[in-house]
Formats: structure tokens, C-alpha cells, sequence
């Protein structure tokens, strides 16, 4: 989990701890690589778009499955998303209500999905994929999952991060990797690589010797302009926060104040406090991403602080109009010859 990430793992070479560990990750590499081969995966009726990533966390797959959702409504298609619900208590299958749960309950990327279409939370996925069916959805799209459910994926569609790639390149718990690259793309229909850097580029050389299709995206911000030249106290408990504070500086705002926290964190009201509190001595806006604001519910949150809250959105941009239509456009094809 990435909120336990350390900062190790990001380092383009392998440190005295990723050595120390690489006897478990051997051993790890090759338990995920029998899974990848052998897992019992159930064919649900439906299509099945995954779009997972190489690593724990941080690859901006979330925002790329609302854009393909996005696609698909445009396509004419009912899609629906599955997630595992990370971060909340799944407990029972379910299509999650964005109404009535919190993501304390759902997790906060289902809250995210389910703005754009209804979305199941379960830890199987072929029970999620039946209860979307139930719903009318006739084309589905797997937040994650790409190296675990136990279910078939017509396409498998692999985000890497153009800023930190893979990091070091080793596999848990020696490094970010959740199994070795080269068996991960043995099961992977093509590579999208996210945002601008070049730490990506060893990855999608290796894709484009297994004859893997690579596309490229970024993340562009809604409404730039209501940031520029506004002074912040930024906050976020992302994957990698720092990618949020330069996106906004980017835009043209002042990242006066920029608080990281972990992955997925939920906020105790002494920190939400303490944000209010410095924000109003500085007199500066406080600023989150969607995903943070998906946490804050107004029940736990001390009053004032949503008010005083702005969020800044991003969309999943591709480099070409044409690729989220092919990428679906394949995923029938799959659905139809199997």
C-alpha cells in the first residue's frame, strides 16, 4: 500500500535496503508471476477493460478509467466500473450510492468513479461484474486489479508514470514493482504512459520489443485560471503529492504551504484544525485534490473547513483523440471472439 511507501522505493537505483530486501522480492516476484500465469480468472458476459498499473499506487489510473467511461458513454455504451474499494470497508458486494456512503464505507476512488457511472465494490470481481449487469451496464472497466482478480480481461490496459516510472525497478518489498515488468507485459495489451518525464522510458522500450501498442496522456487541470495568481496552502494525501503541488504551480498559483500526507489518509479533525488554523495566519486558501475531498464528509470535518476549501480537478487527456475509442473499440472485439 502506498501510503506506507518508503521514499527509497522511488530512487532510480536500487539502495542498501532494496539490496537487503531483494531475497523476499525473489521470492515475491515469483509468487506473482505463477499467479499472473495460473490464477483462475471467471469470463463474466460482459466486456472487461482493466486498467491497472506496474506499481502500488500513484500512476493516475483513476482519472484514464473515468476518460474511457467517458468514451464509452459517447460510444453508446452503459458502462460501469469495478473497483476492490480501497480504503473503505467493503464488506458485501455492492453498487456503491454516493448519497448515502462516505469513503470511510466505499473507499474514496469508488466515490470518484461513481459520478460518472455506477460502480460496484467488491473483493470479487465477478460478483461486482453480475451486479452491474443487474444495472443495465453492458461494458465494464476494472479500476486496478490487474495482477489479482480472479476474473478474464478482454484488454488490460498498463498507466506508468512519466515522472517516476518505476522507481528503483525491484518488486515489493524491495521496491514499487508488483511483479517483475517483463511478466506483467506478458499479460498486458498495451502501456499508457502518464504525464510528462522520462523515467517511463525503460518500460516502454521494453513494451515496444514485446510488440505492446504504447500511448501517452497527461492530466490536465479543470478551470487553470480560477488559480493563477492566488495564494495557497495546498494539502493532499495522494500517491504522490508532489505531482499535485507542481501541477499547481504550473497553473500559476503559489504553493506557499504544501502539506503531504499518505496515500489514501483520512483526516483526524486536530489536522483538519490545524490546516484551518495555518491558512487563516497566512491567509492563504486552502487547495486539496478531488480524491482528498472525496474523504472530507461534512460530518467530520469542523465547520467552516469545507467553505474554506477549494478543489482542484484534472482530467485524463490523451495524446490522440482516436486512442480511448480504439482501446474500447478492441475490448469488444475481444468480448466478441471469446
Amino acid at each position: 500500500m502506498l501510503a506506507e511507501a518508503p521514499p527509497f522505493w522511488w530512487q532510480a537505483e536500487a539502495d542498501w535496503r532494496a539490496t537487503a530486501l531483494t531475497p523476499l522480492s525473489l521470492v515475491y516476484a515469483a509468487a506473482a508471476g505463477r499467479r499472473l500465469v495460473r490464477a483462475p480468472r471467471e469470463k463474466v458476459a460482459l466486456p472487461v477493460l482493466c486498467v491497472g498499473n506496474f506499481t502500488v499506487g500513484g500512476s493516475g489510473k483513476t482519472p484514464v478509467a473515468i476518460a474511457l467511461a467517458r468514451r464509452a458513454r459517447a460510444m453508446k455504451l452503459k458502462p460501469g466500473f469495478l473497483s476492490r474499494g480501497h480504503g473503505g470497508n467493503v464488506g458485501a458486494s455492492r453498487i456503491v450510492d454516493p448519497v448515502l456512503e462516505d469513503a470511510r464505507h466505499a473507499g474514496d476512488e469508488p466515490l470518484l468513479l461513481a459520478a460518472h457511472a455506477p460502480v460496484a465494490v467488491s473483493p470479487d470481481r465477478a460478483a461486482g461484474a453480475r451486479l452491474l449487469a443487474a444495472r443495465g451496464c453492458d461494458f465494464l472497466i476494472m479500476d486496478d486489479g490487474f495482477q489479482s482478480a480472479r476474473i478474464h480481461m478482454d484488454y488490460a490496459l498498463l498507466v506508468v508514470d512519466a515522472g517516476h516510472g518505476v522507481g528503483n525497478g525491484r518488486v515489493l518489498p524491495a521496491g514499487p514493482l508488483r511483479a517483475r515488468v517483463v511478466d506483467q507485459l506478458r499479460h498486458a495489451d498495451a502501456v499508457l504512459r502518464m504525464g510528462e518525464g522520462t523515467a517511463a522510458d525503460p518500460v516502454v522500450r521494453q513494451a515496444a520489443r514485446a510488440g505492446k501498442p504504447v500511448y501517452d496522456a497527461v492530466s490536465r487541470p479543470r478551470d487553470p485560471d480560477r488559480f493563477a495568481g492566488r495564494r495557497f496552502l495546498a494539502f493532499a494525501g495522494i500517491g504522490h503529492p508532489e505531482k499535485f503541488f507542481a501541477m499547481l504551480r504550473r497553473v500559476g498559483a503559489e504553493v506557499a504551504v504544501a502539506r503531504p500526507f499518505p496515500d489514501h489518509h483520512f483526516y483526524t479533525t486536530d489536522e483538519l484544525r490545524a490546516l484551518m488554523a495555518e491558512a487563516r495566519t497566512e491567509r492563504l486558501t486552502l487547495v486539496t485534490t478531488a480524491k482528498d475531498m472525496a474523504r472530507l464528509s461534512e460530518e467530520r470535518v469542523p465547520a467552516g473547513f469545507l467553505a474554506m476549501t477549494e478543489t482542484f480537478e484534472i482530467d485524463a487527456v490523451f495524446d490522440s483523440d482516436a486512442v480511448p475509442r480504439r482501446i474500447i473499440d478492441e475490448t469488444l472485439r475481444a468480448w466478441r471472439r471469446r
